[in-house]
C-alpha cells in the first residue's frame, strides 16, 4: 500500500485547474435571495441540469441520465428541487420518494447503488450558516405533504476544490468511507503513489500465467447486444459469488437489473457515460471466456467504479480482477482522467490501490413529526452499522443472517418483489 495521504489532499491532487466556466459566467451574485421551486418535468430543465452536472464538484449520480433511468424504469415520477438566484438556476436536488415502514423519505435516485452524492450546485454559490439554515426551512416548505424526511447521504464535506454548499447542515457521519486514486499525467507517475515495484511484479506474474493459458485481452463490448450479454454475465457471476459467501445478492431485484440495462443503453455524451463495461476476456475458451467484469461511470475528469465481478472457475491464481483494475487505470491515465474513484465501502483491494480515503456525511431534514422520529432511528442505525463494521466477524455473521432471510422470503413468494435495502 502506498504512503498515507490526508483525505483533504485530494483537492490538491484532482481537478486542481478546473472550473465550471459556463456556470460561473451566468451565476448570480451571492447576496441575491435563493428561491426554490419543484418540478417533475425533466425535459424543461435538462439544459440547466446538464450544465450543472459538468461542474467538477458534481457527482455523476446526480447526472441527468443516471436519475432519468432510475425514474423511468421504476415507474416513478421524479421530483427535483430547483434553486434560483435572479432567475438563474444555481442548484438542483433530484429526488425520489421511497416509503418504508410508513416513512416517506426523499432521497437521491439510486439509493444504495450510488457511490458519491453531491447534488448539483453552481460553484459560485456560497451560503453562510444562516443561509443554509434558511434553505433547510424552504426545503421543508417545498416538501411538506410530499415527504416526511429529506435524506441527503454520502456527501463529502469538500470535493474537487469545492466545499459543499450545505456542509454546515451535515451533522451526521456516514458509516462508510470511499476510496480514490488520483490519476497523474502518466501511468508510471500514478503508480509511484503506491508500492510500484510490488505492483509491477504482480502484473508480470499475472500476465505470464495468462499468456501460458493462451493469452487475454481487455474486452470493450462494441454492440448493444454485447453490452447486455456482458451485463447479464456480471449478474450471474455476482450471484454465484454471493451465494458461495452466504451473503445477500445486492443485484437480485429485477428492477435494479433493468435500471442497469437502461443505463448501458444511454447514449454517451462525448466520453461521459452513466455506465460502460470493461472485462478481461481469455483468448482460449471462446467468446464467453470472461474472467472479470467491471462497470464504470464517467463524467468530466472522474471515473467511478460501480461494480466488479470475477469468474472464480477461470484462472483464479492470476487474480483477473486485480489485472482488470490495472488495465482500466492505465487506460484512464492515457485518456486524461484525473481521478479513479473505487467508490463507497472499505475493502482491502481498495486500500491497496487508493492513497486517498474520503469520509462522508449525511444531511437529514425532517419534514413532519414522523420524519423527526425517523431521523432519530436513522442516526441510531448508522451508528450501530459503523460499530458493527468495526467488528468484521460480527458483521459477516449478520450479513449471512440477512442473506438467509432474503432467500427465505423469496422462496415464499411466487412473484418476488424485493425491496432495495440500505447498508
Amino acid at each position: 500500500m502506498g504512503k498515507a495521504i490526508n483525505p483533504g489532499d485530494i483537492e490538491a491532487r484532482i481537478n486542481d485547474a478546473q472550473s465550471c466556466p459556463v456556470a460561473a459566467q451566468t451565476s448570480a451574485p451571492a447576496q441575491v435571495p435563493l428561491t426554490l421551486s419543484l418540478t417533475r418535468d425533466l425535459a424543461t430543465i435538462e439544459d440547466d441540469w446538464r450544465r450543472l452536472e459538468q461542474c467538477p464538484a458534481s457527482s455523476p449520480h446526480q447526472g441527468y441520465d443516471w436519475c432519468r433511468s432510475w425514474a423511468t424504469v421504476q415507474g416513478q415520477e421524479p421530483l427535483v428541487i430547483i434553486g434560483r438566484q435572479a432567475n438563474q438556476v444555481v442548484m438542483m436536488l433530484p429526488l425520489e420518494i421511497v416509503t418504508r415502514l410508513g416513512v416517506r423519505t426523499a432521497r437521491f435516485p439510486g439509493g444504495r447503488f450510488n457511490n458519491l452524492n453531491t447534488g448539483l450546485f453552481d460553484p459560485a454559490l456560497q451560503l453562510s450558516v444562516h443561509e443554509q439554515q434558511d434553505l433547510a426551512d424552504k426545503i421543508r416548505h417545498c416538501l411538506s405533504g410530499r415527504a416526511d424526511l429529506l435524506l441527503l447521504d454520502m456527501l463529502p464535506e469538500s470535493w474537487a476544490l469545492h466545499r459543499h454548499p450545505l456542509a454546515d447542515l451535515a451533522h451526521f457521519d456516514h458509516p462508510n468511507a470511499s476510496f480514490q486514486l488520483p490519476l497523474l499525467p502518466s501511468f508510471e507517475a500514478t503508480l509511484s503513489q503506491l508500492n510500484a515495484k510490488r505492483r509491477r511484479k504482480k502484473f508480470r506474474t499475472q500476465t505470464r500465467r495468462l499468456e501460458d493459458m493462451g493469452g487475454y485481452e481487455l474486452y470493450l463490448p462494441a454492440t448493444a447486444q454485447e453490452r447486455h450479454d456482458l451485463l447479464d454475465l456480471f449478474f450471474a457471476q455476482k450471484r454465484i459469488r454471493f451465494e458461495a459467501q452466504g451473503l445477500p445478492d445486492a443485484f437480485i431485484d429485477p428492477t435494479v437489473q433493468r435500471v442497469f440495462h437502461a443505463l448501458i443503453d444511454s447514449e454517451p455524451r462525448g466520453r461521459d457515460h452513466p455506465l460502460a463495461l470493461q472485462a478481461i476476456r481469455l483468448k482460449a475458451g471462446g467468446e464467453g471466456a470472461i474472467a472479470a467484469i467491471a462497470g464504470i461511470t464517467s463524467l468530466g475528469d472522474q471515473i467511478i467504479c460501480q461494480f466488479g465481478s470475477i469468474d472464480e472457475s477461470r484462472v483464479p491464481d492470476a487474480s483477473p480482477g486485480e489485472l482488470l483494475f490495472w488495465l482500466m487505470i492505465e487506460k484512464a491515465c492515457a485518456e486524461g482522467y484525473r481521478v479513479f474513484n473505487f467508490g463507497i465501502g472499505d475493502q482491502l483491494y481498495k486500500r491497496s490501490w487508493c492513497p486517498v480515503e474520503t469520509r462522508h456525511r449525511d444531511i437529514m431534514i425532517p419534514i413532519s413529526l414522523i420524519g423527526r422520529i425517523a431521523t432519530l432511528g436513522h442516526v441510531a442505525a448508522s451508528r450501530a452499522t459503523a460499530a458493527i463494521k468495526r467488528r468484521p466477524l460480527l458483521y459477516r455473521r449478520l450479513q449471512r443472517l440477512r442473506s438467509g432471510q432474503i432467500f427465505a422470503a423469496r422462496d415464499n413468494r411466487p412473484d418476488p418483489v424485493t425491496e432495495r435495502g440500505e447498508d
